[in-house]
């Protein structure tokens, strides 16, 4: 990961080349909304934490840049917000790779405050040089010097000031915010650097739907490796969580811009459903004692367990007759819908839009052993498959600016300027997922996910089949904080399993295979699929998306 150790030739001093990179473009979303419905203070541009005002600034002015090393070996570039509005400060600066284009942002704050003596904002007291680039014999435009602010008693700092010379910044270049507003921070993902000396984004390390930690977008710099917590602080919303979350037309608006084309594999046998219709055409509930005796599932689940156990005793299955049985197993596209859950995220300050798509079954996986391809029998089957991708929408601007692709028990969060975005309607740009061959892992690109390493490992292929899924099709279940606004199905309060325990070996699923294979590659082979997640295996019943982590948490 950090190509400043494995590779020294990069360290060779050099003007910086005149080749443009992907940060020399700013990237803007491709939609058409400029504006939303009113209400809730939703997209309207400010934020009171608590006596705190915060703006979220999106246009930079660049400082520095390195032009080697790092992410795809193109370096990193930092910033300083621009457009700040009156009376509000700076909190810290900015910094990306330069693999992408530009886009990010970070807040500024006000003091909004009541109080003359216990204001939210103060200026440091002094800087400590926390390191400078002159080491480093990476082409840069000059040596970067990074500096962290020391505040007052009371008070903490949430970001660094850098320069370009070894003069301290001056003390009013930035403010420290009071202590009970903020929050821990963790470090999220790196940004540049090398063994000695890197830059991380940072985070809240408590995050969910009533966690009021807010990520300020500022980055953390840091001499050695990723092992001790940040010396700066993210925000925390003293105030109502929900306070600007979007009311239901502001969230069927943004679904209308941002809802996703799905497009599943050329050779996908299993499609979507509706959940009612899965129910309608013959899916059953089984009790534990009572297998004898399924009986069919009323429209919406009413007829479900309600409590919210989780002790097996009962679960979904396809229908009994073999010909229903291998119909239903299909699914039908033209019956799918996405179903919606929005919560709030990061203090309030953004709204997560979770979109979930019922398959009916999950058909068996397949394997690349270096240079052969595998089918794994009945290795990755299983009935009631939940995928879903995750919508992170700013409370502040509205913009959408990250989507959570799940991928079987994990996932990767993609900013928005690394999506794939197609014509929806109008001059509007709508972004696309693909969903992998039988397991429906969701990607943003299309091509070859490898479950595994050193060429041996479970198969994840996606392609842009003719079978195509419109997400903007959508019911909205759940959205918490409006209360009775939003009535949920019975079927997402069923917390028992959406499929039967899978009954085969793996042990004689994975010798069948292995009969395929050269000696030298059963073994490799064989402990890659054992290390799977049982997502993948197949070998559990599913549960429904409330008993998800990621329900009432972040996404991980």
């Amino acid at each position: 990961m950090f190509l400043f150790a494995e590779n020294k030739n990069i360290f060779k001093k050099k003007r910086p080349r005149s080749r443009s990179r992907p940060i020399d473009y700013t990237f803007k979303l491709p939609i058409a909304q400029t504006s939303w419905p009113k209400g809730n203070g939703f997209a309207g541009g400010f934020l009171d934490l608590g006596g705190l005002q915060v703006y979220q600034a999106s246009t930079f002015s660049k400082v520095w840049g390195a032009y080697e090393g790092g992410l795809d070996n193109q370096g990193a570039s930092v910033y300083e917000p621009t457009g700040i509005p009156k009376g509000f400060s700076m909190l810290g600066s900015y910094s990306q790779p330069n693999n992408k284009p530009l886009f990010g942002y970070v807040f500024v704050a006000k003091d909004v405050s009541s109080s003359t003596t216990g204001r939210t904002l103060k200026p440091p007291v002094d800087y400590t040089l926390v390191s400078n680039t002159a080491s480093f014999k990476a082409t840069q435009d000059s040596t970067l010097y990074i500096w962290l602010p020391i505040a007052p008693n009371g008070y903490k700092a949430l970001g660094h000031v850098v320069t370009t010379t070894q003069d301290k910044p001056s003390l009013d270049k930035i403010m420290c915010v009071r202590s009970d507003l903020t929050d821990q921070c963790e470090s999220s993902s790196w940004i540049w650097g090398s063994n000695n000396f890197n830059f991380y984004n940072v985070r809240p390390i408590n995050r969910g739907t009533q966690a009021p930690g807010v990520r300020v977008g500022t980055f953390f710099a840091q001499n050695g490796g990723n092992t001790n917590p940040p010396s700066i602080s993210c925000l925390k919303n003293l105030n109502s969580i929900s306070q600007i979350m979007p009311n239901k037309k502001q969230i069927e608006a943004m679904l209308q811009v941002y809802s996703p084309f799905l497009y599943l594999h050329s050779d996908e046998e299993y499609l979507p459903s509706s959940v009612n219709w899965f129910f309608s055409n013959g899916a059953l509930l089984y009790k534990k004692g009572e297998e004898s005796n399924p009986v069919p599932i009323a429209q919406n689940g009413t007829n479900l367990p309600q409590d919210p156990n989780t002790d097996g005793a009962y679960w979904i299955d396809l229908p009994a007759d073999a010909a229903n049985k291998e119909r239903v197993k299909k699914g039908n596209l033209q019956s799918a819908e996405s179903y919606v859950h929005v919560k709030p995220m990061y203090g309030g300050t953004f709204t997560d839009i979770a979109m979930w798509v019922f398959y009916p079954f999950n058909g068996p996986g397949r394997a690349k052993v270096e240079f052969l391809n595998v089918k794994l029998g009945k290795i990755g089957e299983h009935v009631g498959d939940w995928e879903h991708v995750t919508l992170r929408v700013s409370n502040l601007d509205g913009q959408l600016w990250h989507v959570y692709f799940s991928q079987h028990n994990l996932g990767s969060w993609i900013d928005s300027s690394q999506l794939e975005f197609q014509d929806g309607i109008g001059a509007t740009k709508r972004p696309v997922v693909y969903a992998s061959l039988h397991g429906h892992a969701s990607y943003p690109h299309a091509g070859l996910v490898l479950l595994g390493k050193n060429g041996i490992g479970a198969r994840d292929d996606t392609n842009k089949g003719k079978n195509v899924m419109d997400m903007g099709k959508f019911v909205l279940v759940s959205a918490e904080y409006l209360g009775s606004e939003v009535k949920e199905p019975a079927w997402l309060n069923y917390f028992r399993e959406w499929g039967p325990h899978v009954d085969y070996s793996l042990d004689d699923e994975l010798k069948n295979v292995e009969k395929l294979l050269p000696g030298k590659l059963k073994n490799g082979f064989e402990d890659i699929i054992r290390s799977l997640p049982k997502e993948a295996l197949g070998e559990a019943g599913p549960t429904g998306p409330k008993q998800k982590n990621n329900w009432s948490g972040d996404e991980v």
